[in-house]
């Protein structure tokens, strides 16, 4: 159990906290994560990593000398959002360039593309990698489907060190990109983590079984089979790891033996001491091992085996000295560095702008929507997180709560100042898209603000046709930013028949409250029959069989939303043409 926490919602923040104030020698906080104390010298390359929170050492207990320049924070199994990668690249960079590196996750790469696109446009050059190392989430003839676990830590290590010593952009991409092709990752799970503030784990192992080919973010594993010894679970990890050998391959690997939360030292010495003989009995020779806890996940029971294939130049960086909060090795030649400036990073608030005043009234309808779908998602969060957690992180219900309080405080105080209903809308998910983070909060934030523009601040009227046209503008930027198609099991599956039969009622004629519930009706009809699909992207596709049978959660909870909002809009009896729709 996660046992000590305030409130399960600031989780994420108080820990963050609490670790800048202990390792404040090595660490300064800046928003959406942290950044070396000492100014990077200028014209040296930046490496900022990471993810959700729950992994510790990673992401933030490798920033330091050698290793990380900067860590980007996401809520507990979260991605962060665009504009904490956004904010920490800027502060980590000082004119040498940026290369931000995690996991390859949907809501990770959508959000630190979206960064590395504002990054570029402000003038600093930045490159993005995703780590893909883990053997069981795809096969190996779909490599870049494969998501990055343990195997952070060595990207991460190879491109620190070759920046520090003065690489380039290009060269430092070059040489973590090689380090991530030459990585593989196999990892079983025995037991599950839990939430804080959650009554029970996001899964359980039956006893005598483990879960084979887990991920890092409370996932369970791929399949499940019978509990091995220590020694045959070292030859059971060794061997798919080892299947993977490059044709070039010198046999002088790095390895990790890595524990994701609960799992003792102890127990790693003893698997450890299995895969050691193991490997030099096969001709190997180990370089640097590493036996702890690097990337965990809470407190998952659990092990996972990382093997970089290593040649002269990576094993040159992956021995190189690095002094981090969390791992240090050999001795780092310190030069005197001044402190970090972070005076220029305040972020610019630009003045609300008045509405007309239909707009003004279609921002009240924004606001008390956003109230009702508020309070939805807090009765149904415990549903939500159930449902994700049957093949996913178990984040969803958290991630939409945390969304759309922020949502509607924006909304409110956008509103309160004369907002009209664009403002609104574009204010709202701003804060959703930056405070939630993860896949659905830069989903919902940028459809928001897509459906805001359609509507505009200055019009004198407001017909249902409009809404229609401001919720294809919502439709549109889901399936632009997600690259994910109706039947993928997502939440266009609820949104997509929910767009198209409310643009059916409403050219048919149909006020628009009416024409709102009977399409929101469909949509939670079209959610439920996801349980019959199997997922094609996000977190889920790796455990595709297991999630046959339970409906998807981003549709279920998308389905909640137009519900709640059909109801706002009956009561308020708005219909057709009134110039309030």
């Amino acid at each position: 159990m996660t046992h000590l926490f305030n409130d399960p919602d600031t989780f994420m923040e108080d820990a963050l906290v609490g670790f800048c104030d202990a390792f404040s020698r090595y660490v300064l906080q800046v928003p959406g994560g942290v950044v070396r104390r000492a100014a990077t010298p200028a014209g040296k390359v930046a490496v900022v990593v990471g993810g959700g929170s729950g992994h510790y050492p990673a992401f933030c207990g490798v920033v330091g000398d050698g290793f990380a320049d900067g860590a980007v924070v996401g809520n507990i199994f979260t991605s962060p959002s665009t504009e904490d990668a956004y904010n920490v690249g800027r502060a980590a960079q000082n004119g040498g360039g940026l290369l931000f590196i995690t996991g390859n996750y949907a809501g990770d790469v959508m959000n630190f593309d979206l960064a590395q696109q504002r990054l570029i446009a402000d003038g600093i050059p930045t490159r993005n990698l995703y780590v893909t190392d883990d053997v069981a989430s795809a096969p190996i003839s779909e490599l870049r489907k494969r998501r990055g676990i343990a195997g952070d830590f060595v990207v991460f290590k190879v491109a620190g060190a070759a920046a520090d010593r003065g690489a380039d952009l290009a060269e430092v991409e070059r040489l973590a990109s090689k380090a991530n092709d030459r990585t593989r990752t196999m990892g079983v799970g025995l037991d599950g983590c839990t939430m804080p503030g959650a009554a029970d784990k996001l899964f359980h192992v039956p006893p005598g079984r483990m879960g084979v080919g887990l991920g890092i973010h409370g996932e369970p594993g791929i399949a499940e089979a019978d509990l091995l010894s220590a020694h045959d679970l070292g030859l059971l990890l060794l061997e798919r790891v080892l299947a993977e050998e490059p044709a070039d391959s010198t046999k002088r690997v790095g390895v990790i033996l890595n524990g994701l939360g609960a799992t003792k030292y102890e127990e790693l010495f003893v698997v450890w001491r299995t895969v050691a003989a193991e490997l030099a009995q096969r001709g190997y020779t180990v370089v640097d091992p590493e036996v702890g806890e690097l990337v965990t996940s809470l407190d998952m029971a659990g092990i996972s085996l990382t093997l970089v294939y290593l040649d002269d130049e990576l094993e040159e960086y992956w021995t190189a000295p690095a002094d981090t909060p969390a791992y240090r090795k050999g001795a780092v030649d310190r030069r005197d560095a001044p402190t970090r400036d972070l005076s220029g990073l305040a972020a610019a608030h630009d003045d609300v702008s008045e509405g007309s005043a239909a707009s003004r009234v279609a921002a009240g309808v924004a606001v008390a929507a956003l109230t009702a779908i508020d309070a939805r998602m807090r009765a149904e969060e415990e549903e939500l997180a159930r449902i994700d957690a049957v093949a996913g992180d178990g984040d969803h219900g958290r991630g939409m709560v945390r969304g759309v309080h922020f949502a509607l405080e924006a909304a409110r105080s956008t509103a309160g100042a004369g907002g009209g209903v664009r403002s609104v809308l574009d204010a709202a998910g701003e804060a959703w898209a930056g405070k939630a983070g993860g896949t659905s909060g830069v989903l919902w934030g940028r459809a928001l603000q897509a459906f805001g523009d359609r509507l505009g601040d200055d019009a004198e009227q407001y017909r249902a046709a409009d809404v229609v046209a401001g919720l294809r503008a919502f439709l549109d930027s889901m399936l632009t930013l997600g690259k994910a198609h109706v039947g993928d099991k997502t939440m266009l599956d609820a949104l997509a028949p929910f767009v198209d039969r409310l643009d059916e009622e409403v050219t048919a004629g149909r006020p628009l409250a009416e024409a709102w519930g009977e399409a929101a009706q469909l949509a939670v009809q079209a959610a439920a029959a996801t349980a019959a699909l199997s997922p094609k992207v996000g977190r889920a596709r790796p455990l595709a069989e297991r999630s046959v049978g339970t409906p998807d959660a981003g549709a279920t909870s998308l389905a909640m939303c137009a519900v709640e909002v059909g109801t706002v809009l009956a009561q308020r009896k708005v219909s057709q043409g009134s110039g309030q729709e």
